[in-house]
């Protein structure tokens, strides 16, 4: 186990089975959080995070949400509140890590309408209530995390549409920041460069060429792996960052430099 500096908190994680939000799930439960991570479809993966949590021994449960359809966010909450109580009578919650998102590779002419609204969907409406619908239940002094991504702040005409979504979310995290201050709760973004995960697994993994030029990108000369990412959202959920908020952390590893 970690240091416990998150004893006595309660976490949510959307997209919390798989790559960057397992990671975040897995660290926030080893700093001593009460977990409840959210996926979409893949139970298996969900249970498994869930046992390496128990056997590590943090504590942490799964509920299934699909997130991208109106209502999402209400049903989520209300799966949370049944839940959570189980685990932590009083309820509530003290950190939000909007980490679920999806990624769709189109440029302009290529884009749909589908596929725009099923990107913002997820990426951005998703986010924006599940903070609104939270909200009643998030404890003065919380934090919340989005997920952004580098893309949000260079020019990637192949997925025009993802990055417009991390933008908007990075204008989510600001505006929650102001708003949310005088309760003491902070609000940042975090930007992922390329990490090694299932959805780069494809392109990435076992092509020394396609490893060696993501590799090159970064000023740190190596391609970004979930905890590296994880780490830093701990960091922000942590007494430590009660001064930090309103920001966009880079944790691109010095992308585009």
């Amino acid at each position: 186990m970690g240091t416990q500096r998150l004893q006595d908190k309660t976490a949510l994680v959307t997209g919390g089975s798989r790559g960057i939000g397992r990671a975040i799930a897995e660290r926030l439960a080893a700093d001593g959080a009460l977990v409840v991570l959210t996926y979409a479809s893949d139970e298996t993966a969900a249970r498994e995070v869930v046992e390496r949590i128990g056997k590590d021994g943090g504590r942490a449960l799964a509920l299934r949400a699909g997130l991208g359809r109106h209502g999402d966010a209400a049903h989520l909450w209300e799966a949370f509140d049944a839940r959570v109580v189980e685990h932590a009578p009083g309820g509530g919650v003290d950190i939000i890590v909007n980490n679920a998102g999806i990624a769709r590779s189109a440029d302009l002419p290529a884009l749909t309408e589908e596929g725009f609204d099923e990107v913002f969907a997820v990426n951005v409406r998703a986010p924006f209530f599940i903070v609104q619908e939270g909200l009643k239940r998030l404890r003065d002094g919380g934090r919340i995390i989005n997920v952004s991504s580098g893309a949000a702040h260079l020019a990637m005409p192949e997925a025009i549409a993802y990055g417009a979504t991390k933008s908007a979310l990075d204008n989510f995290t600001l505006n929650l920041a102001k708003s949310l201050g005088p309760r003491g709760i902070t609000a940042n973004s975090v930007a992922p460069g390329i990490i090694d995960t299932d959805v780069n697994a494809g392109w990435l993994r076992g092509n020394a060429q396609a490893e060696a030029h993501a590799a090159s990108l970064a000023a740190l000369g190596r391609v970004g792996q979930p905890h590296d990412v994880a780490d830093v959202v701990a960091f922000l959920a942590s007494h430590d960052a009660r001064w930090v908020t309103g920001r966009v952390i880079d944790a691109t590893g010095g992308s585009g430099l």
